[in-house]
């Protein structure tokens, strides 16, 4: 059990990095990375409201929507659940951590909007985890997305700084960044299946 749990919280951070393998997540990740402090404010925010929302919305569904036919309902309570989560961050943010609230803008309440969270709560009941396999699980994600969101705030830190040709400047060359970490993530897979298998 241990193992099979070590194997999908390592699986999520460096395999199925959400951010990177599946693409969910990338506008707090380009928009939020470009200072450190940021970037791991909100990955820790979104670590925090993942495992949350993914431990209440578990039970939902297996104890509340699957057995009354209600399934189809996924979505919109798992969005609701997520709502009223990042609403109780922010509001605790605002009252306790001033400061990272206010460097978080915008992107804070769009945590309520953020695939990555709605993905993670989803593709749990997909994968068939019971309880703790699901938490785990939304724990490595968030792990996995404060990972990238660090990195890459290094990488923007590193490009900011370089001279690159005047058609690559801006948007361009932050996703060309953003493809090359994607890429270098690719090389964990026969890592992980090796020591895990």
């Amino acid at each position: 059990m241990v193992v099979k749990l070590a194997s999908i919280f390592f699986t999520m951070i460096l395999v199925d990095n959400y951010v990177l393998t599946k693409f969910l997540g990338i506008c707090p990740f380009l928009g939020v990375s470009k200072k450190l402090d940021s970037a791991v404010g909100m990955s820790l925010a979104v670590t925090f409201v993942m495992v949350l929302a993914t431990a209440v919305t578990w039970p939902v569904h297996t104890l509340i929507l699957a057995p009354n036919g209600l399934a189809y309902l996924q979505t919109i309570v798992f969005i609701l659940i997520i709502a009223i989560l990042v609403q109780l961050l922010e509001n605790v943010l605002k009252k306790y951590i001033p400061t990272l609230y206010r460097s978080l803008g915008v992107y804070l309440p769009l945590i309520t909007t953020n695939c990555t969270i709605l993905g993670v709560t989803i593709l749990n009941l997909d994968e068939g985890y019971n309880f703790i396999e699901s938490v785990v699980c939304a724990a490595g994600a968030g792990v996995g997305f404060l990972v990238a969101m660090v990195l890459f705030s290094g990488v923007r830190r590193r490009v900011e700084e370089a001279a690159p040709p005047k058609c690559f400047e801006g948007l361009p060359i932050t996703l060309v960044s953003a493809a090359m970490v994607s890429l270098s993530f690719m090389g964990f897979g026969g890592i992980v299946e090796a020591i895990f298998g």
